[in-house]
């Protein structure tokens, strides 16, 4: 079915990026698998091509276009190359609003250029050693004195947890006020007390990032805060929720539409029983479930994409999208690792890689059971 997303200076914008990944970034990628990172002056060269925060204002240095878009051909184009290492989507889809709607003149001014050009790398900090999708249960916290707020206490998989400059940190202002308690900080690279643990090591996504962060006695100052008051981080957060949730259901498409496209290739040219593997009746069928499944996630997602650039995706909406997806992307790949036989186990096939890097999809942005419940609870039973 043709896809009508895209218009023509969307396509224009592909083409840059796809350009860039080829010079840049698929001949390193595999070093930068080995090493656990990216080098930073990769996001100092996509800056300057555009591909970071559109929707920055002209003063700023971006070019003020808010078309969530432009964010899904970045995340296509990254998914194409295989360079699951790249924190671009975290820094573009994830970050963007926070720096870009929650921040006053001052801060826009401070952080904003830095941001779009590559020189500021940015991560969230959310995630706790014993509190992961349940946001309430933090135990970070930002004690204010003076001017300043004292912050204490750690977080864990942080994605560009090693390379970020800026460090959107969720801490709790008041800590038996529940939702209503909880403030989000941003903390700056080099600031006394701020300490970075391991760069993680996980099963995929070996060239991203993702670390343990630590902050003892951090003074941050006021000036620091994202929101004129305290107690405004957890709203803050699930206003933001929707689109990351977004971007995670089109990282976990465009995985699957490449492992299809790759297994369909395999399949015409690999031999079984003195025949291609694509001429075997249960291969066809195989396919013919994984493509059809696929392209009806394309299209959901789609819409979402529309809706977005329109206001109007919900919460449950952005949900639906995002377990649903998720689950189809693992279930599309190891099936297709499956038609591989003996090959799809060797990390030198892609689908081999794109089995690893998917299995965090169902967990991070809200683990699938939590997406569920959000769905669930808007039945209003």
């Amino acid at each position: 079915m043709e896809r009508t997303l895209f218009e023509e200076e969307h396509e224009l914008f592909r083409e840059t990026v796809r350009d860039f990944m080829s010079r840049e970034v698929i001949p390193n990628h595999g070093q930068w698998e080995k090493d656990g990172i990216v080098p930073r002056e990769i996001w100092k060269k996509a800056g300057d091509l555009g591909m970071f925060a559109m929707s920055v204002p002209e003063e700023h240095g971006g070019i003020g276009i808010t078309d969530f878009r432009f964010n899904v051909v970045v995340i296509e184009e990254i998914i194409r190359a295989g360079a699951s290492g790249l924190g671009f989507g975290l820094h573009n889809d994830v970050m963007a609003p926070y720096f870009v709607d929650l921040t006053n003149d001052e801060q826009k001014a401070r952080w904003l250029p830095g941001f779009v050009s590559g020189e500021l790398i940015t991560a969230i900090a959310m995630t706790e050693p014993g509190a992961g999708s349940d946001l309430q249960g933090i135990r970070t916290t930002a004690e204010k004195d003076g001017d300043d707020y004292v912050l204490n206490g750690q977080k864990t998989f942080i994605t560009n947890g090693i390379n970020s400059d800026l460090v959107v940190v969720v801490a709790k202002t008041d800590p038996a006020a529940g939702a209503r308690g909880t403030t989000l900080f941003v903390v700056e690279r080099g600031m006394p007390g701020f300490q970075r643990g391991r760069n993680l090591d996980k099963v995929g996504l070996k060239a991203q990032d993702t670390a343990e962060l630590f902050f003892e006695n951090v003074r941050v100052p006021a000036a620091n805060r994202l929101g004129p008051d305290d107690g405004q981080g957890f709203f803050q957060l699930m206003g933001n929720l929707p689109q990351e949730r977004l971007s995670i259901a089109v990282v976990a498409v465009a995985a699957a539409e490449a492992v299809l496209a790759t297994t369909i290739d395999y399949c015409r040219s690999r031999q079984a029983f003195g025949r291609n593997l694509g001429s075997f009746q249960n291969t066809r069928f195989v396919l013919a479930e994984l493509t059809t499944e696929v392209e009806i996630a394309r299209l959901y997602v789609d819409t979402c994409v529309t809706a977005l650039n329109a206001g109007t995706l919900t919460p449950v909406d952005a949900a639906k999208a995002k377990w649903w997806t998720t689950e189809l992307q693992n279930k599309v790949i190891d099936r297709c690792l499956q038609l591989h036989g003996g090959y799809g186990y060797m990390t030198e096939y892609p689908v081999a890689k794109a089995w690893l890097d998917a299995r965090v999809q169902t967990i991070y942005g809200g683990t699938t059971e939590i997406m569920k419940e959000i769905i669930g609870r808007s039945f209003g039973f």
